[in-house]
């Protein structure tokens, strides 16, 4: 906030004039707030706010980056940007090789979108015992994959894991290379076009809350703007309600397409596979508890899971990268 030194007898007409561009001057000078954002629905979804001029209405000036997923990561811990959006596992990933955050919201689940989709005549993921699967290893569909293995009571090591780039595996599974791959929208869904009769075996609506997806921001950002965050987390839930409010949908559905370049109809898919998240709906979610419900727990699985794949050496603290306390002040300044 702007603090101005007090001045002395009465204030004229012209001297309030002069304070008040003085203090414009000030505030426009400020950087803008610079968010990568990537092709999740999810994540789409702050496009909303940002065609609707809600950035502009709240007072607070942001700049948003659209970039590759892995792109706007590598962005963040080089500090080119202040926050960025990520899952929770990932976060962590960026925190133990590169730059801790701290995530202010939570805004979906992947609830479909991420997938092991299995080449015709395979109907479950047992039936890919002993069989190869393409996924990039160490990123939240790996595991998703072992959490599906878990509940199918299935051995992991039965599964031969070919470390595959994302965005190649489609091409991959039409290949025959592989039988199967693990993948997130619109990449999965990509593979489910390009190979007739190819399936998903398993689905992040199987558990859900195994991948939450965040805006992760820099904390010494944070610390000095927090007013300026504070602003962004209540545009989110507005875009949030007029998201799930269904007289909106065409609307929603025509910004989000655009921003990625096909059509509303092509796009719908992929909106209901990511489950937005209300305010209401957030606030258990932000409550500290073992398991998938919290993000908490579910985001000490992950860090559980990148130990174990190498990805860093110890267990991190894995609270210090969760922060909900400017979604619980906006929580009480609605009530």
């Amino acid at each position: 906030m702007l603090k101005l030194k007090n001045w002395a007898g009465k204030a004229t007409r012209t001297g309030l004039c002069a304070l008040a561009l003085i203090s414009a001057n000030m505030l426009s000078a400020k950087e803008p707030l610079k968010i990568g954002y990537s092709d999740w629905p999810g994540w789409v979804a702050w496009q909303i706010g940002i065609d609707k001029g809600w950035f502009e209405e709240e007072g607070v000036d942001v700049e948003f980056l659209w970039m590759d997923y892995v792109a706007s990561m590598d962005a963040y811990v080089a500090g080119q940007v202040d926050a960025v959006t990520m899952t929770n596992g990932d976060a962590l990933v960026t925190g133990g090789t590169g730059k801790p955050s701290v995530a202010i919201l939570i805004s979906d689940y992947s609830n479909g979108n991420d997938m092991v989709v299995a080449a015709p005549g395979i109907e479950t993921l047992a039936d890919l015992k002993g069989k190869k699967i393409g996924l990039e290893e160490g990123f939240v569909i790996h595991l998703l994959l072992l959490k599906g293995a878990e509940m199918a009571g299935i051995d992991p090591s039965e599964f031969t894991i070919v470390n595959t780039p994302t965005n190649e595996t489609p091409q991959v599974l039409a290949s025959g290379a592989v039988d199967a791959i693990g993948a997130w929208q619109p990449n999965s869904g990509q593979a489910l076009k390009t190979v007739p009769g190819s399936k998903p075996v398993l689905t992040s609506a199987d558990a859900p809350g195994i991948i939450y997806d965040l805006l992760s921001v820099d904390p010494e950002s944070l610390e000095a703007r927090r007013d300026d965050w504070s602003k962004v987390v209540k545009v989110w839930y507005r875009i949030a309600d007029f998201i799930k409010d269904e007289e909106n949908i065409d609307e929603a559905l025509e910004i989000l397409s655009k921003r990625v370049a096909i059509s509303p109809e092509e796009y719908e898919p992929f909106l209901e596979g990511t489950y937005i998240l209300s305010l209401e709906e957030v606030l258990p979610i932000w409550k500290e508890a073992e398991g998938l419900g919290s993000v908490y727990g579910s985001t000490k699985i992950a860090d559980d899971f990148n130990v174990e794949q190498g990805v860093y050496d110890e267990p991190l603290n894995t609270v210090q990268y969760l922060d909900p306390s400017l979604t619980l002040e906006y929580a009480e300044s609605v009530k």
